[in-house]
């Protein structure tokens, strides 16, 4: 209980994340047939760590795709481990799961982490705050063993949430941060961070692999690069500075029209957003070109568009990336249709946009610490 009182004592710091964790309700249809790549991947998860990329090992961890909206992969926490699903994030740092302490109605419907049963759990006084898009929470800071897969760090600092607001119907339990340190809002070193800087990983890169429509067959991988991922060859986008997944985008163009980003502006390469977002001037005409009409928070077009839109292309580093209709077009549980471009809850001084899984679904995307860029090639 002593830990618990601490939580009392001490002014908690407040940060912003510039990512929404959006509830959503829809459904995607699942594709009918198989495909015999993600029958693979789904069963041979672990067989494929061994895949050389500069001479260096991988460790490739199963993600789950749900609903086309989010992707949760399990870690564990704790002596004897105790499992949970955490989104794996590009846009944050943070590794956070729900407390035995947290009182709020989001942590009563997940997995929390029982303290009192690990042997290798370590307290802190340290107490932070974030807030999301659509969601806070504040923790405290503490200390366990955490796993990835066969990626083990001892002493590990991560949050524990005592309170949270926003995340009762999500699918997932808590964060795990991928960004750069600066970016952390509990001011701990990150996992990733903490296995580079341990020689855990050899090479300091991780990848994602997102697939579509079905639930299996995503992967996080951390070490290297599985070149059966994707198609061609990687480009590489050097990011505008380190310290965040942030790269120069020249322009977006239905059409050979520019239709935003005319000057050039930057893409958050944003793994744990479900969507494209941008500045709400230029996301409403994006949604008058494709014709669609605002009903509540999204914006519905007929679904026998998807086939006839033509694609909107970002041109990053001079190379096209092309978006098309049926990726840009979702459909609802209900079967009606909607567009995949949401206006930035946070605004910001010069044109930025998120690159979130509707884009990533497409492209293969490798995160490179050691040489601060981005690789990005068309998915398998």
């Amino acid at each position: 209980m002593k830990w618990l009182v601490l939580l009392g004592l001490v002014a908690f710091t407040e940060c912003i994340v510039k990512i929404p964790v959006r509830r959503v309700k829809t459904m995607r249809k699942t594709l009918s047939g198989k495909n015999m790549l993600n029958n693979v991947l789904k069963e041979h998860a672990y067989r494929l760590s061994q895949i050389s990329f500069r001479g260096s090992n991988l460790t490739i961890h199963p993600l789950r795709n749900i609903r086309d909206i989010f992707y949760v992969g399990n870690i564990t926490i704790g002596t004897p481990p105790q499992e949970f699903q955490v989104i794996f994030d590009t846009g944050s740092s943070d590794l956070w799961v729900p407390s035995d302490y947290c009182n709020s109605s989001a942590c009563s419907t997940h997995v929390r982490f029982r303290h009192r049963q690990s042997s290798t759990f370590r307290p802190t006084n340290k107490t932070f705050r974030i807030i999301y898009g659509s969601g806070r929470m504040k923790g405290v800071v503490a200390h366990d063993t955490v796993r990835i897969g066969d990626l083990v760090s001892t002493d590990q600092p991560f949050g524990l949430s005592v309170a949270e607001y926003g995340f009762r119907d999500r699918n997932f339990n808590g964060v795990l941060g991928l960004n750069y340190p600066n970016k952390s809002c509990s001011r701990a070193i990150p996992i990733f961070d903490k296995l580079k800087n341990e020689g855990a990983i050899s090479e300091p890169v991780f990848a994602f692999y997102l697939s579509k429509d079905k639930q299996e067959g995503s992967v996080v991988m951390f070490g290297g690069v599985d070149h059966r991922y994707y198609k061609g060859e990687l480009n590489w986008v050097p990011l505008i500075q380190a310290g965040d997944w942030i790269v120069h985008m020249d322009r977006i163009t239905m059409k050979r029209e520019v239709i935003a980003c005319s000057n050039g502006c930057t893409a958050l390469v944003d793994t744990g957003a479900s969507h494209i977002q941008g500045p709400g001037r230029l996301v409403d005409n994006i949604q008058k070109l494709i014709g669609a009409k605002r009903c509540g928070f999204k914006h519905y077009v007929s679904c026998s568009v998807a086939n006839t839109l033509p694609s909107i292309i970002f041109t990053i580093s001079g190379i096209n990336y092309p978006v098309p209709a049926r990726a840009y077009i979702l459909k609802d549980s209900l079967g009606y249709c909607h567009t995949a471009f949401k206006e930035k809850r946070v605004t910001t001084s010069t044109e930025s946009w998120v690159l979130g899984d509707v884009f990533l679904r497409l492209y293969f995307s490798v995160f490179d610490r050691g040489n601060d860029r981005i690789g990005l090639a068309p998915a398998v």
